[in-house]
């Protein structure tokens, strides 16, 4: 454990400064300011992890990532052995140390009765020391097995089991339709939130234990998946839900009614200096973003920074509480109201609000109706409150609903792979599906869900393929075998 006594003297969370919001809105930067680490401060918020018996936040964390070890090795100032101990189960902590919404804090026993440690800016904090002193380097295998593995898209889950793979000595090659690897990485999450020098970094280091991207290459089209299967020993499809939930209402077809997805995906385009023809662009609009998640708040911040008028999110639910709800008791992740660095940058947030059409003229958007939104005692949904119905100013419309599922057109005309009736592709506990020799990890089975489940499924995907190729296994699987994997 780290300080005995820690919890007790220091009850308060220290998280580290972020950029003041009229300087990082000029600018795609990271959010947190450069420099920003303060390892006293770190050094306190570490002692506060405590001799718990029981750590739950290892189980609240899809990856049981060893904290309280991490922990107290920050704390005596072996900040090396605290890279060790978090890289044995995470392969990419500067990705969950940004973007995961920390479930292990949710789980963490110091939350009973004290603000949570502050787990997630820890982590952050030692992956980057990690590589700013140069600890972290490529993990070329001893021996080659002579197997050979496809895995088929290159976001958390398809890295996350080919680094695993190729680790354990098997011949991988990553594909990935994109201009470049990385999948939502790098084309869903913004600079600010995500710089894509971290990415850059790691896929280098995975090149250099020999794992092979394949880009520009989109299988189905451009190679068939039956032929894929073919000439690899073990295939691995990690090719997320990316087909986006649609709102279907009158004006649907107006110009200026976008898909968050595309808009978030030029936006880093020309973030990284590159040109997009024609861009969904927020500049001097009024936007609306329909949807209160992480992709809502990525809409707000990147509209934000484009030049928009106002902007305005909404979300169909009642506004969280900021206590813990009584049938969210802990150690489970509490839905409590968050305010995102997005929304701490501006923009108005409406609840309990739906939508009822689009209005536009000359076919163009120029508004969204809207009204309350109550629950249906019969059907359990929601509906619309008579007489509040009201038109707010929408040049722009954002829909940033979710997603339904895989692109799987392909995989089912010409593998035979099955779906689930949520789209999701069907595969058994060992993550294969009902093709020999063809796993599924991620998104893809799993439904739309978090990085860090990503990251976990591609690690236990991995576990399994090589279990598969060689007849047992000794990678790391953060998810029990006898635990089966969703299929949504």
């Amino acid at each position: 454990m780290a300080d005995p006594t820690g919890f007790l003297k220091v009850r308060q969370r220290e998280l580290p400064l972020d950029r003041p919001v009229s300087l990082r809105l000029l600018d795609f930067r990271e959010v947190r300011a450069e420099g920003a680490v303060d390892e006293v401060r770190l050094k306190r918020q570490s002692g506060r992890c405590m001799d718990c018996g029981v750590p739950f936040c290892h189980r609240g964390c899809p990856l049981g990532n060893l904290i309280p070890e991490w922990n107290d090795s920050v704390w005596r100032g072996d900040w090396r052995l605290a890279s060790e101990r978090l890289h044995a189960t995470n392969n990419f902590p500067e990705f969950t140390g940004r973007i995961c919404p920390a479930l292990c804090e949710g789980s963490c026993v110091l939350g009973i009765n004290q603000p949570p440690v502050t787990i997630e800016a820890i982590e952050m904090a030692i992956v980057d020391r990690a590589f700013a002193e140069g600890w972290i380097k490529p993990e070329v295998p001893e021996r080659l097995t002579g197997s050979t593995v496809a895995v088929v898209g290159s976001g958390p889950a398809g890295l996350a089991a080919a680094q695993q793979l190729t680790r354990a000595g098997h011949t991988v090659a990553v594909y990935e339709r994109a201009d470049r690897p990385g999948g939502l990485l790098r084309y869903g999450i913004p600079d600010f939130k995500l710089g894509k020098h971290h990415l850059d970094l790691r896929i280098s280091q995975m090149q250099a234990e020999g794992t092979r991207f394949r880009t520009g290459i989109e299988i189905g089209p451009d190679i068939s998946w039956d032929e894929l299967s073919q000439r690899y020993d073990a295939v691995v499809i990690a090719i997320g839900s990316t087909i986006p939930r649609d709102l279907n209402l009158p004006g649907r077809d107006l110009e200026g009614v976008h898909f968050a997805k595309p808009f978030l995906e030029q936006a880093n385009v020309v973030a990284s200096g590159r040109m997009v023809a024609a861009p969904i662009s927020a500049a001097d609009k009024h936007v609306v973003v329909i949807g209160g998640g992480d992709t809502g708040s990525d809409c707000v911040g990147t509209s934000l920074r484009q030049g928009a008028r106002s902007v305005t999110s909404l979300e169909i639910m009642p506004q969280p509480s900021t206590e813990r709800p009584a049938h969210q008791p802990w150690p489970i992740f509490p839905q409590v109201f968050k305010t995102s660095s997005s929304h701490e940058e501006g923009g108005e947030r409406l609840y309990t609000v739906t939508s009822l059409e689009f209005q536009g003229v000359d076919g163009r958007l120029e508004g969204l109706k809207l009204a309350d939104a109550a629950r249906d005692p019969t059907s359990g949904g929601f509906r619309s409150v008579d007489g509040t119905e009201r038109l707010i100013p929408a040049d722009l419309v954002l829909i940033a609903m979710g997603f339904v599922g895989p692109e799987a057109g392909s995989l089912t005309a010409q593998l035979g792979v099955e779906t689930t009736n949520r789209g999701t592709l069907v595969r058994d506990a060992a993550y294969a599906t009902s093709k020999e020799g063809v796993f599924v990890a991620g998104d893809a089975g799993r439904g739309q869900s978090l990085v860090v489940w990503a990251i976990a499924e591609g690690r236990a995907c991995a576990a399994a393929v090589d279990a598969y190729l060689q007849g047992s296994t000794e990678l790391h699987s953060p998810i029990p075998a006898t635990e089966a994997p969703l299929s949504l």
